[in-house]
């Protein structure tokens, strides 16, 4: 049986943690804090450029890789939600093939976006040789660290959406939307190997808001170096 975009949003909304005032309030008072004010985007500023000159030959080489193994672009450039819900351009190294949607099962993908689960295939037939590898080791995330010298994005947050993805919850989109959307965070760490539930990533992004802090960052940060290098099961 068709499953209507109204009734899959409805389930999705029965699957996402509940929101109340005492949550958005205290992700509200986190978010107003010296810290996530100032603080945050200092250490953004000074950490995100000396990682992106430290990491400037890897994205180089990827992105000769990318090039010269399969036709398009190096960098993948898309629209997602920023703070306070601004458009920015996010950035990445291109792991897929271009123009071939036609190579994975529409509906499969409604009937799983139906049942809470996020988009994610673990044998994409769209992804390339070489973006299969920097997707296992996150390389293809590094050119986002251009985005976190802008202001765009942090090292630690929330993982930047499409706006079509946030839409049909406004108010869990607007307690993530109080801190800007990062490279790594908690959602990112904690299922790496397994981030396909939407409802984890709400949970996750709408605990990370709430109790944002320079400790937790740097935290997130270790853990994200522990994560990648194991590389084995990640896709």
């Amino acid at each position: 049986m068709e499953i209507t975009a109204t009734e899959q949003t409805a389930h999705v909304h029965k699957l996402l943690p509940s929101m109340d005032e005492g949550l958005a309030q205290r992700a509200r008072i986190a978010s107003n804090g010296f810290y996530n004010r100032h603080g945050k985007r200092a250490f953004d500023l000074v950490a995100g450029t000396l990682l992106l000159i430290a990491f400037s030959p890897v994205i180089g080489v990827a992105w000769l890789c990318v090039r010269l193994t399969s036709t398009g672009p190096g960098f993948f450039a898309q629209p997602r939600v920023g703070l306070n819900g601004k458009l920015v351009t996010i950035y990445k190294l291109r792991s897929m093939y271009v123009d071939q949607a036609h190579l994975v099962d529409a509906e499969e993908i409604r009937r799983k976006e139906a049942a809470g689960i996020l988009h994610k295939l673990e044998n994409d037939p769209r992804v390339t040789a070489v973006g299969r590898f920097i997707r296992k080791t996150s390389i293809d995330e590094l050119p986002q660290l251009w985005n976190v010298v802008l202001g765009d994005m942090s090292l630690v947050g929330p993982r930047p959406l499409l706006p079509s993805m946030l839409a049909p919850f406004p108010d869990i989109s607007a307690v993530r939307n109080l801190v800007r959307p990062g490279v790594t965070g908690e959602w990112q760490v904690s299922a790496r190997f397994d981030n396909t539930s939407a409802t984890g990533m709400a949970r996750h992004d709408l605990s990370y808001v709430q109790t944002v802090s320079f400790a937790k960052d740097i935290q997130l940060l270790f853990r994200t170096i522990a994560v990648v290098c194991k590389t084995k099961e990640a896709y």
